[in-house]
Order: structure tokens, then C-alpha cells, then sequence
């Protein structure tokens, strides 16, 4: 019977963990990204609503 390789498993471990952190991130900093995108076009509309309404 073959020896189980716990080098690997223990690999496998930490790349699973990293990956997750990874995504975690990206998902806060793309949260964090999305909103002055949001917060921005928004802003724009208004600055040509209030030059429309000027003229």
C-alpha cells in the first residue's frame, strides 16, 4: 500500500487558502472600486443637469 504524501496535501492546503484570500481581496478592492465609479457618473449628470437648467 502506498505511504500517503502529506508534502502534497499540506500544499494543496495552502494554495487553496491563498486562493481564497485572493478572492476575498480582489472582492473588497473591486467593491471598493465599484463605488466612486458609482459616485462619479452620477456627479456628471448632475453637472449637466445644472448647466442645462443655466441656459
Amino acid at each position: 500500500m502506498a505511504k500517503p504524501n502529506y508534502a502534497f496535501a499540506k500544499r494543496q492546503k495552502e494554495l487553496a487558502k491563498k486562493k481564497k484570500k485572493e478572492e476575498k481581496l480582489s472582492q473588497k478592492s473591486g467593491a471598493d472600486e465599484n463605488q466612486p465609479q458609482d459616485v462619479q457618473p452620477a456627479s456628471a449628470s448632475e453637472d449637466k443637469a445644472s448647466t442645462t437648467d443655466d441656459k
